[in-house]
């Protein structure tokens, strides 16, 4: 199962994701999120990761231009849209760089799976959140989350990772109902948003191993 640790900005933070063992290691290009991280910090940062974790950037609604940045500075070996972006714009961009995309979905209802079909055979992986709630300016990095058992009767060819308010204290639970590709974190292991704990990233990891050793038992 890959373990991406998102919203990362500090050495420190990047090297406890990448000593736990983390597949994917994000770095947010949205203005407004308190994890937010320019391209040529992030360019730094991801050479800590290369050889190690597949670096993702992580994008909202953005436009060639600054995609075109993100691209030359950081290098990403995945493109991640948490916008509204359409299949055709995901097709552009995937057409552009050559790099596999991630589509974030965000899921309340089991009505809202209906947008996975759009996008099947273009995005390359899907990420499920919880939708914001109400009056919030971030599409995601909430710390809230949905229902999982929505996501029990999805087509096992779905590709994806399990986001949304997931922390060392309920990942456990939501390993027991359901058995993701991947799971994303990002405000469960932070002291304060946009501040990753180490602590926290290492007790993440923990819980994920001991829900992994629940499931092999």
């Amino acid at each position: 199962m890959d373990i991406k640790i998102c919203g990362l900005r500090t050495k420190e933070a990047l090297g406890a994701a990448l000593d736990g063992g983390a597949s994917h290691v994000g770095f947010i290009f949205f203005p407004k999120s308190p994890r937010y991280t320019d391209p040529v910090a992030a360019g730094a940062l991801r050479e800590m990761a290369r050889g190690r974790a597949r670096a993702v950037a992580v994008t909202v609604d953005a436009d060639d231009a600054t995609l075109d940045t993100i691209v030359a500075n950081m290098a990403p070996d995945m493109l991640q849209f948490h916008g509204h972006e359409s299949p055709e714009r995901l097709a552009e961009v995937k057409a552009r760089y050559g790099l596999p995309v991630m589509k974030a979905l965000p899921i309340r209802e089991a009505g809202d799976l209906a947008a996975i079909r759009p996008f099947v055979g273009i995005a390359d992986r899907f990420l499920f959140d919880a939708k914001p709630p109400k009056g919030s300016a971030l599409p995601g990095g909430n710390g809230v989350s949905f229902d999982w058992s929505l996501l029990g009767n999805l087509d096992p060819s779905v590709d994806y990772l399990l986001s949304g308010g997931l922390n060392a204290g309920n990942i456990g639970e939501a390993l027991s109902l359901l058995r993701p590709a991947g799971i994303d974190v990002s405000s469960g292991v932070e002291s304060a948003p946009g501040i990753k704990d180490v602590r926290l990233i290492a007790d993440f990891f923990r819980s994920v191993e001991s829900a992994q050793r629940g499931q092999a038992a």
